[in-house]
């Protein structure tokens, strides 16, 4: 896939599903010729109109029946395809759950799993379809690899290295249109490392989904104030890049981890986890949902009643550094 900037702010205005479905798995289909797409009723909402145009034989549509769409779509990677299956993040993590744990976990079908509109990306149509516990659903099945884009760019690198391996996985697409950029220009994405994208000596902010476009405005804001943070990308929550946090463990007095979705059993979840099997650790802020729901309305509106913006992120951070 060639990388330009214009293409990334073309991306970036499709949203990381527009992205996905849109640009990646058409250019997919074209080298891949046992490639599946098949989805539970979200072709049109998910920008697979130029994909199914141009592989109708490649495309299936089950309809609302999100269960089936995880048996059908196992049936076809035992019969030797490269399965992507998608609908929203809510109902693959919570709806399908027990398909995924018997057909995909337990079978290893060659099966990716895309959740759309993850976090509170459906930020209007409330909690039925929000998706702040899919990380801890999916990461806890063995044999299930668990990623999150940062931004467009980065779901469209995601689409390339699912289709490039044959095991399932669960992908987290959390941006709308005019998703933030994160990446200005072209990168190598490697499965399972944290990527550095600034440094700071004051703490390290690990921050996945969404929140690395607002961890990285955090950090500025910080930075007014004499604050400087590092910030990392981690785009793979399951495998961890142990290396990787062992480094920042050693160097840093305070983690901070930051997500769209719960802080009990999400990527910050994770991190703690690995965290205490060590004999020294730093202490670690979880930012996200504090285990509640709230009420509907726009992105932004839930963000600050969760308190996830990049300002409420910046305020969290001082306040833990300064007590």
């Amino acid at each position: 896939m060639k990388v330009t900037s214009a293409n990334i702010r073309m991306w970036s205005r499709l949203g990381q599903r527009g992205a996905f479905f849109g640009i990646a798995m058409p250019e997919l289909a074209n080298q891949i010729e046992n490639l599946k797409l098949v989805t539970a009723d979200l072709a049109l909402l998910s920008g697979m109109d130029r994909f199914r145009s141009a592989h109708p034989e490649k495309f299936l549509n089950v309809g609302i029946a999100e269960q089936n769409m995880i048996g059908v779509s196992a049936g076809l990677a035992m019969d030797g395809h490269c399965v992507f299956a998608t609908t929203y993040s809510s109902f693959i993590a919570v709806r399908s759950l027990e398909h995924v744990r018997q057909h995909l976990a337990h079978m290893q079908c060659n099966v990716k799993i895309i959740g759309s509109a993850a976090g509170v990306a459906a930020a209007k149509s409330g909690i039925s379809h929000w998706a702040t516990e899919d990380i801890a659903f999916t990461r806890v099945l063995p044999n299930i690899e668990v990623y999150s884009a940062a931004d467009s760019l980065e779901a469209i690198k995601l689409a390339e290295y699912a289709a490039s391996v044959n095991k399932p996985m669960y992908i987290r697409l959390s941006g709308g249109l005019n998703c933030p950029i994160v990446y200005n220009d072209d990168y190598e994405f490697i499965p399972g490392k944290l990527v550095e994208l600034k440094q700071g000596e004051n703490a390290a902010i690990i921050a996945t989904g969404l929140m690395v476009a607002e961890s990285l405005k955090a950090a500025e804001l910080l930075s007014e104030q004499g604050i400087n943070c590092s910030v990392y990308n981690m785009h793979t929550i399951k495998p961890l890049d142990k290396e990787k946090l062992n480094e920042l463990f050693r160097n840093n007095r305070l983690i901070v981890t930051v997500e769209e979705h719960n802080v009990i059993g999400g990527m910050g979840s994770a991190v703690a986890e690995y965290k205490a099997t060590l004999k020294e650790s730093p202490r670690q802020l979880f930012i996200g949902v504090q285990d509640t729901y709230t009420n509907a309305g726009s992105q932004r509106y839930v963000w600050e009643q969760l308190g996830i913006t990049a300002e409420q992120i910046a305020d969290s951070i001082l306040k833990e550094i300064i007590k």
